[in-house]
Order: structure tokens, then sequence, then C-alpha cells
């Protein structure tokens, strides 16, 4: 068996992880000269050089210009092929598809946005994604087959046990256990389907606020309240895929909600979600409410909230916190986490006054003392989770040179 191509310590699976290193160090740094690589993996510069042209003859990197404004000669600079892959990403609500593409180095080339409005759909599920993700693809000057891999986001979970969509009765189209298959028939990559706050903990955690973090909590309140649980630096999703629906989590100070699943809501929803927002604004007489949906509504009376020291909208931040703070007690009680990231937009609306206020509120209610922070990625979070996924399955794909 000596010589076999997965035998730790063979001269090509060495190779393949000084391959890998060198990668993800372009990933990293951008473009970087040989000797600048040969520092950072510890090669010497004839390794690095060999390294380097046969990732080069691979088309995983090019060289791309030279260094200047140093000593001596410039030196060629290599970076990362952003057309060795192409990953996609969809997110998908009751109102729309926002498909995106990106190339290998993560960056977004292309865009598109399907409205789907109405509670019974126009179209059928398979039709909507394909149109959202060929508007993305042609977008970026691709083809359907240039795709490498999709990741499709979606509130709610698809139970592993039936297919079917469960925790998300809002979404049309999507409950029958026949749309993964026929997906899956009408797609040429691998699809993969994940809940839409667990994609945002992914974005978080791979370049936001939980960088470096392998135990957080991720809270998210924009059209539902939700959070995604990561414990030992893996998503835990739970036996249906239900885990973090804290939506459902009774909680004292709003009224018993039973058959949860057929009201698509629990205490939590109905104590913080943003639907209560506007509710608790007028009941402590702020009279110029909003209208709009409940998610934008939210999020501008919080923003305003958090520029005032006194009144009636500090009255509104101080309470919300209150109430934030009793579901999220809940679970840092159990869970004990290093890090709570709060996300969507009725959360970061309020910035650092808020996550103050909440901190406070937590540290009342709760024995463990997470440290709370606002999330770093605003822009379309769950669609960017969705690229970051795809490209991180990709990536070990694409650089695994060992084959």
């Amino acid at each position: 068996m000596a010589g076999t191509a997965g035998t730790p310590g063979t001269p090509r699976v060495l190779r393949a992880m000084n391959d890998r290193a060198a990668l993800d160090l372009l990933l990293e740094h951008g473009p970087l000269s040989r000797t600048r690589i040969g520092r950072l993996t510890g090669l010497s510069k004839p390794t690095a050089s060999q390294l380097l042209a046969r990732l080069e003859a691979a088309g995983l990197v090019l060289a791309t210009g030279t260094s200047e404004g140093r000593p001596g000669p410039n030196a060629q600079l290599y970076a990362v092929n952003p057309a060795a892959a192409h990953v996609a990403g969809l997110d998908v609500t009751p109102h729309r598809i926002h498909a995106a593409v990106a190339d290998l180095t993560g960056r977004t080339v292309g865009r598109y946005e399907l409205p789907t409005p109405g509670r019974h759909p126009a179209q059928p599920v398979v039709r909507q994604v394909t149109e959202a993700l060929d508007g993305a693809v042609q977008a970026a000057g691709l083809a359907r087959d240039d795709v490498r891999r999709l990741v499709i986001a979606t509130p709610g979970a698809f139970d592993p046990g039936t297919g079917r969509l469960r925790y998300a009765s809002h979404l049309p189209g999507w409950h029958s256990p026949a749309v993964l298959g026929e997906l899956a028939a009408a797609l040429p990559m691998p699809v993969e389907y994940e809940n839409d706050v667990n994609l945002v903990a992914v974005a978080e955690q791979r370049l936001g606020a939980a960088r470096g973090h392998r135990d957080f909590v991720l809270l998210w309140n924009q059209e539902g309240l939700g959070a995604a649980l990561v414990l030992g630096g893996r998503l835990h999703r739970g036996w249906t895929g239900g885990a973090g629906e804290v939506g459902f989590l009774p909680v004292p100070g709003a009224p018993l909600v039973r058959q949860v699943t057929k009201a698509d809501s629990g205490g939590y929803q109905e104590l913080a979600g943003s639907q209560a927002v506007p509710e608790l604004a007028r009941e402590l007489g702020i009279e110029d409410v909003p209208g709009g949906p409940y998610a934008e509504v939210a999020a501008a009376l919080v923003a305003r909230a958090a520029d005032h020291a006194q009144g009636p909208y500090r009255a509104l931040l101080t309470a919300y916190a209150t109430r934030l703070a009793t579901g999220l007690a809940s679970l840092v009680s159990v869970l004990d986490p290093e890090l709570v990231v709060l996300s969507g937009s009725a959360l970061t609306a309020g910035g650092e006054v808020l996550r103050g206020l909440v901190q406070a509120e937590l540290a009342e209610l709760a024995a463990s003392r997470p440290r709370l922070v606002v999330g770093d990625v605003r822009e379309h979070p769950v669609l960017r989770g969705a690229l970051e996924s795809a490209l991180a399955a990709t990536r070990d794909e694409v650089f695994d040179t060992s084959r």
C-alpha cells in the first residue's frame, strides 16, 4: 500500500498540504511574492517556486503583477485564480428570492432578485429557483453549468428524515417532500439547504464578530426571531433541524401560545419579535409610529430610540432590551456560550446602546456571563453566509491537489 495517495506522510500528501497552506494564505493576504509565501509557510525558495509553478499549471493561481516601492528588483506577485470555480447562494423569503454568484476568492460577481409575492406562488418552486439562479449567473457573465455548488437558505429547516420543510409555514410552495428531488433533477450542481439564521452565523464566524470563536449564540431579529447555535466550532441543528427556533420559546411576560406550528409563532416571538416593537411604542405614548412591514418599522423605531437619552423613546429601548434578555437568559443558562452576537435589522439598528442595555439586563437574569457584540456582517448576511458555506466546501474540493 506504500505510495497510495491517501497515505499520511507520502510526498504527494505533503505537497498537497503545502499547496493548501499557500492557497489559504493567498486568500487571507491577497497577492504575495514567492519569497513572502516561503516565509509564511516555512518553505525554502526552491520549494516555494516549485509549489507556485505547480499551482499555476493547475489553474489555481495567477501571476498578477510585481511588487513596487521596495529596494531591489520588483518581485513577481501571485494570487488565487478567481475563475477557478464559482458558487451560488439563494436567500429565500415569502416575498422574494435573492440570488448571488461568487468567484473562488469570495468576490460577488453577479446578483439577481426575484419577487415572489402572495401566499400562493404563481410559479412552482423549481421554476422560481432556476429563474433566480439564472438571473445571477447571467449577471456574472456565466452559464448555469459554471456554478460548482449552490446553497439555498430558507426559514425553518428541512427535516432530514422526511424531506419536509418544518418551522416555516409562512413560506408557500416549499412544504412538499417532492421539492428537494425536483430541484436535484433540475440543477446540474450539488445543492445544499440550510436555515437562514444558521447561515448568518456562518458569515459572522468566517468574516465578522464571531471570528476565532468556537462557542457562540447568534440572536437574529428581523422578519422573525431566531437563533443559531455554534458549539465546538460546528452548527448545532438538532434532531429535526429545529435547534435555534427560539421564537417558539415560552417566556414570562407573554401569553402561553399553544399549537405553535399552526400559529407560526410562540411566546418569545410575541414578546420581542419585530411585530411587538411598534405595539410597544404605542403603549408608551409614541404617536409617530411609521407604517410598513414590521421589520422595517421596528428597525426605524429602534434606531430612533437609540438616539434618545430620555423620554418615551428611551423607555421603548429599555423595555425592548428587557424583553430580548428575557428569552436570551434561557439560552445562555443552558448553553453557557462564550459570545452572543446580535444580528438582524431590529437588533443592529440599536447599535451599542441597545447592546449595552441587553448586556446589563442579561447580567440580572442569568448566571452565565457571555459577552454580547453587535454583528459585523450587515449587507445581505443570509446570502453572504450561503456563499461562504458554498465556498468552504468548494475550496476543499478545488484546493485538494493530492488527487
